[in-house]
């Protein structure tokens, strides 16, 4: 496979038309680098797991400066799981393998979060109930990750969450107020967890997460069975 130049695949990036999510701004910076290797989508899919399982490790030791690595290592696996995305259209290697793979490894990498920094919480408070709202959390992941793998087998078979939307098939935007609370919660919340979890892991409040997303996650995939956010849901 012929490698891209620099120029040529510059050129085959869109720049972000929005400041959010900010992972979509790291991403256009170092597409064009990994475009340069020999490498594929998946690869960078599985640099972006194992990127995202060694941040969610670090959360184990519950000490902030493991806190503060473990969290820029998430927000650089959240990166690369844009740059896959995106060096799969240029390379024109979308396929239905790197699809789930892509979301097998989001959902290990969110599961695994959730599972270190309940544990690591729990190892450095003494208290056990900082590790349950952990593990629940956690399960509202992988509920969440089983109803979107359900959706896509039997409502989208042929939908690649990495192929943009085009003007014709852009979902419809959100018009009541409950509408537009879901969307923000669905869209924004999701696209900007790895940065949210910098921001706290700065301040060393990361644990507060954890009641959040305990109650948030079970929350998160209640309304994704709604059909609005159905209607509007897009990989972050």
């Amino acid at each position: 496979m012929a490698l891209i130049t620099g120029s040529d695949s510059k050129s085959s990036i869109s720049p972000p038309e929005q400041l959010f999510p900010l992972t979509r701004q790291f991403s256009y910076l170092i597409t064009p680098l990994l475009l340069r290797l020999p490498v594929t989508p998946n690869q960078v899919t599985a640099a972006s797991l194992l990127v995202g399982l060694a941040g969610a490790a670090c959360f184990l030791f519950g000490q902030w400066g493991w806190d503060i690595f473990g969290a820029l290592l998430i927000v650089m696996s959240y990166t690369l799981d844009n740059c896959d995305g995106e060096i799969a259209r240029i390379k024109n290697m979308i396929s239905s393998f790197g699809e789930k793979f892509d979301d097998i490894a989001d959902s290990l990498v969110d599961t695994a979060f959730f599972v270190m920094l309940g544990i690591g919480t729990t190892l450095s408070t003494g208290s056990d109930l900082w590790m349950w709202l952990g593990f629940a959390a956690a399960a509202g992941a992988v509920i969440n990750f089983g109803i979107n793998t359900y959706k896509k087998a039997n409502n989208r078979p042929d939908a690649q969450s990495d192929i943009p939307i085009t003007k014709a098939s852009k979902p419809k935007k959100p018009e009541k107020t409950l509408d537009w609370v879901i969307f923000i919660f669905h869209k924004l919340s999701r696209a900007e967890f790895c940065n949210i979890i910098l921001v706290l892991a700065a301040f060393n409040v990361t644990w507060v997460l954890l009641p959040l997303a305990a109650v948030g996650a079970q929350v998160y995939w209640i309304t994704g069975l709604l059909p609005r956010v159905h209607i509007w849901h897009a990989k972050h």
